[in-house]
């Protein structure tokens, strides 16, 4: 006699030994927490008190019960909100809104092809059936529906006739479909009033309850034979009224389900249970290889299996999908940056780029990566150098207090070679870091594939992964660095060929820079270097080495010389 707001799945268990319903509801995470009957109505009149304070009235999410009992089947039941009738009119708005709530609750639930619908009817004329007719929308020819009119106790003072009792017993086709599940409805009456020991309750044990049923059953089948003055037939009409009959019949529908279905969950079975077995001796290996030595052992094992796979991958493999692990040109710029140019601008993609539309990873990615940095290198420009810089590299030289030429020209080299090559170098190091970092995943899988994975060592594997992380990030530090001192190394010694042996040969290089505005420094410098021209001397060979870090001697020549 609860109604309920939201659906209620009863699983039902027969357990010999549960002389009383032992109830278990099945809370969030799969928590089972054995109740009472008492506890559990509650339980079920608080979700409506919470509901029907809500704006959406109903709740679509089960209230799910397991039930063990000795007399009850292997079977679970589905009870959904009852139907309701809103009435027309904009006053009765929320009426109809639940209306529709509960109807759409209910038909997510017939929807079930599996399932066996239920079909209770209150009424006692079958031309007037509102809870058929929805059925119908999912199951046009109730072929799994059972139809169930309640309330027979009330049904059977209502009928004047034997010939209307007649008529409810025996439905014509066009008044009930002769598909129904069974052939045709069952007839029930349950008494009224609930099990328990409060004060409201009619019934004081559940047996209490049961004989009160089989009494009910007795009494409508007997008003039926004295309404139409004959005895029931046992096997079309007997069969067909009380709680009894019912349940018999749905116990024998769900037998012979069960026989239907057992080619089919017969593999399902064996499958289940090969994959128990295989998985039982999986853990009792994996127990067995516990052991501290074993386990260094499979673990020493793992990492050379671990190392030669990247080293696959870095020599080339067609092993791994590239579908799954490789990256295109434009991938590779998403995730592991792009070159940038002087001002932080992403340099335009690059036309005649080989293999940029590939979706490559490991050795081959990284040939892609070079050569987009021998391209990128390639192309790179020295920006344009003020007059600002010239002034200011035009410093005092240790020997005198002109200008040292060739230093300046060196510094402006040096510094220029340095701004525009360094900032590549550090793109550079990102770029491979990230391609390598990409092949732990890619040689995980193929591990994986070829059975020589450490299933159970999640935390181990873990461990594997930050070591080949913190390796991938020491060798690009140290990389970077070896770059760096090989471009100062490079960088640091100027050669200048200047295919002529005299003074004016150096000074037309900066000529259109100074001319004109040099400031008083590259004045002063040109004066005294005329002065000391006569006694400084140096050899007219076309070309000659400077270090910027030391003091060169400045290229001012006798007019003799000149």
């Amino acid at each position: 006699g609860t109604k309920t707001r939201r659906p209620i799945t009863l699983h039902m268990k027969y357990n010999s030994t549960c002389v009383e319903p032992h109830c278990f509801l099945i809370m969030e995470g799969a928590v089972e927490t054995e109740v009472t009957l008492e506890e559990l109505q509650e339980y079920i009149e608080s979700e409506n008190r919470r509901l029907e304070a809500e704006h959406d009235k109903f709740w679509a999410k089960e209230i799910v019960v397991r039930i063990e009992y000795k007399y009850c089947p292997n079977l679970t039941i589905i009870d959904t909100p009852g139907l309701i009738s809103a009435a027309p009119g904009r006053r009765n708005s929320s009426q109809q809104q639940a209306q529709r709530q509960v109807e759409a609750l209910v038909r997510s639930k017939m929807e079930q092809r599996e399932y066996i619908v239920l079909c209770l009817e209150d009424t006692a004329d079958w031309g007037n059936a509102t809870t058929r007719k929805f059925v119908m929308q999912v199951d046009p020819n109730l072929e799994r529906t059972v139809i169930v009119s309640t309330k027979l106790d009330t049904r059977i003072p209502q009928f004047a006739r034997g010939a209307d009792v007649e008529l409810f017993l025996h439905p014509p086709a066009r008044l009930l479909e002769s598909t129904i599940l069974g052939g045709s409805p069952f007839y029930t009456s349950v008494p009224s009033g609930r099990v328990g020991i409060s004060k409201d309750a009619v019934f004081r044990s559940n047996d209490h309850f049961r004989e009160a049923v089989a009494s009910r059953e007795a009494s409508d089948v007997a008003q039926l034979e004295k309404k139409v003055g004959r005895k029931l037939d046992a096997g079309s009409e007997r069969s067909r009224v009380g709680v009894s009959q019912l349940r018999r019949f749905l116990e024998q529908l769900l037998q012979q389900k069960y026989f239907e279905n057992v080619p089919s969950i017969v593999p399902l079975l064996e499958r289940e249970h090969r994959g128990a077995a295989q998985k039982l001796d999986d853990t009792v290996a994996e127990l067995s290889n516990l052991q501290e030595d074993r386990l260094k052992k499979r673990g020493r094992h793992f990492r050379e299996k671990f190392i030669a796979k990247i080293h696959t991958l870095v020599q080339g493999s067609i092993s791994a999908s590239p579908e799954r692990f490789g990256e295109t040109l434009a991938d590779e710029h998403i995730r592991g940056g792009a070159f940038l140019d002087v001002d932080g601008q992403p340099l335009p993609h690059y036309a005649n780029l080989a293999n940029k539309h590939m979706r490559l990873y490991g050795g081959a990615q990284y040939h892609r990566a070079m050569a987009e940095f021998r391209h990128v290198v390639g192309q790179m420009q020295c920006s344009e150098i003020s007059r600002e810089e010239i002034v200011n590299s035009c410093g005092v030289d240790d020997v005198h207090d002109g200008v040292n030429y060739t230093r300046t020209a060196c510094v402006i080299a040096i510094s220029k070679a340095k701004e525009v090559f360094e900032p590549y170098l550090y793109q550079l190091g990102f770029r491979m870091a990230h391609i390598a970092r990409r092949m732990l995943p890619i040689g995980m899988h193929l591990l994986q594939r070829d059975g020589e994975f450490l299933n159970g060592h999640d935390l181990f594997l873990k461990k594997v992964g930050s070591i080949y992380y913190s390796f991938i990030e020491e060798c690009e530090k140290d990389c970077i660095q070896k770059c760096l001192d090989d471009l100062k190394s490079t960088t640091r010694y100027v050669t200048w060929s200047l295919h002529n042996k005299n003074r004016a040969g150096l000074r037309s290089v900066f000529r259109e820079q100074v001319v004109g505005g040099s400031g008083p420094a590259v004045g002063v410098a040109s004066e005294e270097s005329k002065k000391d021209g006569g006694r400084k001397k140096k050899s007219g060979n076309s070309s000659s080495g400077s270090d910027a870090s030391s003091s060169d001697e400045d290229l001012g020549t006798s007019p003799q010389e000149q």
